[in-house]
């Protein structure tokens, strides 16, 4: 039981070194994430479509 104590304790002493991101930094990022989300389903859906396209012709 000392030992989980004393993690808990140590774990709690680590998370208030941590410099946590801000509400501008948080939204920036989720935006890039979409963005680029977004970007890799275009890119895959293309290449689908004209993989598809010429499987069909030559099938």
């Amino acid at each position: 039981m000392g030992k989980l104590l004393s993690f808990i304790r140590e774990a709690k002493a680590e998370l208030k070194k941590v410099t946590w991101p801000g509400r501008q930094q948080v939204w920036y990022s989720t935006l890039v994430v979409i963005a680029f989300t977004l970007f890799v389903a275009a890119y895959l859906g293309i290449v689908d479509l004209a993989l598809t396209g010429i499987f069909s012709r030559l099938i």
